[in-house]
């Protein structure tokens, strides 16, 4: 008979889920971890990952099935016939639009840390300060000094490459030798440290090993990582947080189990389990534990905290504070500009180097005041165009075959991640009138950028534009690309931490206000956004909150 209670409850198995997985079970307590989709084996389950292109029946492109199957998915390059099976399926799982939000998801063991970009940069206090400066939402409860020792701890464990540039807005963390810059690259960053005092280029702090490490192949230089990772080289639930969980013999994996609500006790005023739909059965379960880590992913784990309605908290789990499911945040991106590279045609590359160069933010800091408030980074690269580029002056015969075994032109670009304001109106809430495949209702979601962002898109185009005519490119052109909210697959907020019971679903802790044995340690619980990418910080506030809750457990406090 299947046990129904443990010491802890992990729902989710991405980045943030796998990692309390692993923490939890490391530190002696019997966990459950409960995922919605399909198990995906470490290597077995990458059915693509060591296929030639041409083994791939459309050579990975959309097929006319494929967008009609997958209206959001279509929306961007996320929709790949090489690696479909790690999305979601969306006519079994829809939401509503109140305006266009692009919610790329993926219901599966791992869940998006099969896919994600890798890019890991620590925050800084100009981050954790900046609500507080700029009167803006609420203040973060914690400072980089409290979040410094753990992103220390889980870079060393995932494994990341990167300089230590000694920047004050991007903090030098625990690093394996960094990837390398290729000849333009280098030669732009230099012109841009030339010209600009507070602008530096450098290469990409990446989730990718360059060294073996924890039974780990260092990276292969496939750039095949959204297939999954052979190697285990880039960080994600398979390569590295479950098999530490497996180890340890404290962990029970269950696929397949949509968590529909979390279970309140209002005598305890703690919650004592999970309900759980089996995805194949449809029939329901009740697990019990002690402690319950929700890593559902943002904008999913608000849906389980209201989902868990009682009549003490008739809008949810969590929503004593009126802030459940608002202040939903994004990085916008799809601006920046690109050039032409002159000269460097007796140089190439060598390998698929699976990173890019980063340019940390440097408007509004150091003196820089904008008619905008924060600020953006960008990531881009330099190459090579390939055989597919357009040669418009032959199309045909021997020629066009010899032109094509040269590489064509150097060309250089950057794009932009800026941050977006958490904007309390920014929202999603249940639809109770539309129901997904089990019968759950759907969320809806209602959110967009403002003038804020869109002042700060004319700075993420001009600046970019500005440093690659200084760094000597040629032909430089802006692009505006447009954006919808979610589409930098950055969801963040719903459920922020704060100082203030009345206006924060967290504490400080990430243990939730109105429940302190439940902890929400993904996306959900971010006060702001800054413009890194988040990952990582996740990880640090997941291992600090499993690090608490065990220390709250034995003091029998929780």
């Amino acid at each position: 008979m299947e046990k129904s209670t443990y010491d802890a409850i992990v729902i989710g198995s991405g980045i943030s889920g796998g990692l309390a997985a692993k923490e939890l079970t490391e530190k002696g307590l019997k966990t459950l971890m409960l995922e919605r989709g399909r198990n995906v084996e470490h290597i077995k389950g990458y059915v693509n990952a060591n296929k030639h292109p041409w083994e791939i029946p459309h050579r990975g492109s959309k097929t006319q099935q494929m967008i009609e199957d997958h209206p959001v998915l279509k929306r961007d390059y996320t929709l790949n016939e090489s690696n479909l099976d790690f999305w979601v399926n969306e006519k079994e799982s829809p939401y509503v639009e109140i305006k266009p939000f692009d919610w790329f998801r993926g219901y599966q063991v791992g869940g998006r840390s099969l896919i994600w970009g890798r890019q890991s940069y620590r925050w800084s206090d100009y981050d954790f300060e900046a609500n507080a400066k700029d009167g803006v939402a609420v203040d973060w409860p914690i400072r980089y000094q409290d979040l410094a020792p753990w992103y220390s701890y889980v870079e060393k464990f995932a494994g990341i490459s990167g300089s230590r540039d000694g920047l004050p807005q991007l903090p030098d963390g625990e690093y394996m030798p960094p990837m390398e810059m290729n000849c333009v690259e280098k030669e732009v960053a230099a012109r841009i440290k030339a010209n600009y005092k507070n602008r530096h280029m450098i290469i990409g702090r990446t989730a990718n090993i360059t060294v073996p490490h924890h039974n780990r192949v260092n990276c292969q230089y496939r750039n095949k990582c959204w297939l999954g990772c052979p190697f285990g080289s880039y960080f994600s639930t398979q390569s590295a947080s479950l098999p530490a969980a497996v180890a340890t013999g404290n962990l029970t994996l269950r696929p397949f189990s949509i968590v529909t609500k979390i279970l309140y006790d209002k005598d305890t005023k703690r919650a004592k389990g999970v309900e759980v739909l089996d995805a194949e059965t449809n029939k329901t379960y009740e697990y019990y534990a002690k402690v319950i880590f929700l890593n559902a992913s943002t904008l999913n784990s608000a849906w389980v905290l209201m989902n868990s309605a009682t009549d003490v908290w008739p809008e949810g789990l969590g929503s004593s504070s009126g802030e459940l499911g608002h202040n939903l945040m994004d990085h916008h991106f799809r601006a920046g500009a690109h050039g032409d590279v002159e000269g460097y045609e007796d140089k190439y590359v060598y390998g698929r180097r699976a990173n890019g160069i980063y340019v940390p933010r440097f408007r509004n800091l150091f003196g820089d005041k904008r008619d905008y408030i924060r600020g953006f980074g960008y990531q881009g690269s330099a190459g090579r165009s390939g055989w597919s580029r357009d040669i418009p002056e032959m199309s045909i015969g021997a020629d066009f075959k010899d032109a094509l075994t040269e590489p064509g032109a150097w060309t250089m670009g950057l794009g932009a991640f800026g941050e977006t304001l958490p904007y309390h109106d920014n929202r999603a809430y249940l639809d109770k009138t539309k129901k997904d495949k089990w019968g759950l209702p759907v969320l809806a979601i209602d959110a967009s950028i403002r003038d804020n962002e869109q002042k700060m898109r004319i700075d993420m185009m001009q600046d970019a534009q500005d440093m690659l005519e200084k760094a000597g490119l040629k032909n430089v052109k802006t692009y505006n690309n447009g954006y919808n909210m979610g589409g930098g697959i950055h969801e963040m907020g719903t459920a922020r931490m704060g100082k203030d019971p009345k206006t924060s679903v967290l504490n400080k802790h990430n243990q939730v206000w109105d429940a302190p044995n439940v902890y929400v340690t993904d996306g959900a619980c971010m006060t702001s956004a800054a413009c890194q990418n988040p990952s990582l910080t996740y990880m640090a506030l997941t291992a600090r909150a499993v690090d608490h809750a065990v220390g709250e457990m034995k003091k029998q406090n929780i």
